[in-house]
């Protein structure tokens, strides 16, 4: 079992950047899958993208490639995610996941734990 703790929103300008943390307050999470979704303002989620254990492998929406990336540190138990250029639709809660599988999944119901989320406002 793992619990997850994200940090990192804010309000934030269009065209900033920002990293939200996705911390493992308890367990180890170099053993686990991670995974970043986003629940928008209309109340959709939306999967990011994943990266491995080893955090050597990483699968995102097509939509989220070019300004989205994920990075693990495994001595700080924690799994990244980077947004450049911000902008409005960005807008949402990020929350990061974990399954506990070496499957780079893309639906939610394969996480079997959350982090409680952070928001991210862009102001345009």
């Amino acid at each position: 079992q793992v619990l997850l703790v994200n940090s990192g929103g804010g309000l934030v300008r269009t065209g900033a950047s920002v990293k939200l943390a996705c911390v493992a307050s308890a367990g180890t999470l170099w053993h686990y899958t991670v995974g970043w979704f986003r629940q928008t303002p209309r109340n959709e989620r939306e999967w990011i993208g994943c990266i491995s254990r080893s955090g050597g492998t990483t699968r995102y929406a097509k939509s989220m490639e070019d300004r989205f990336s994920m990075s693990r540190d495994i001595a700080q138990n924690s799994v990244y995610l980077q947004i450049n250029n911000l902008e409005p639709d960005d807008t949402a809660v990020y929350s990061c996941a974990a399954q506990n599988s070496a499957g780079l999944s893309d639906q939610a119901a394969e996480y079997e734990f959350w982090g409680q989320g952070t928001q991210v406002t862009v102001a345009s």
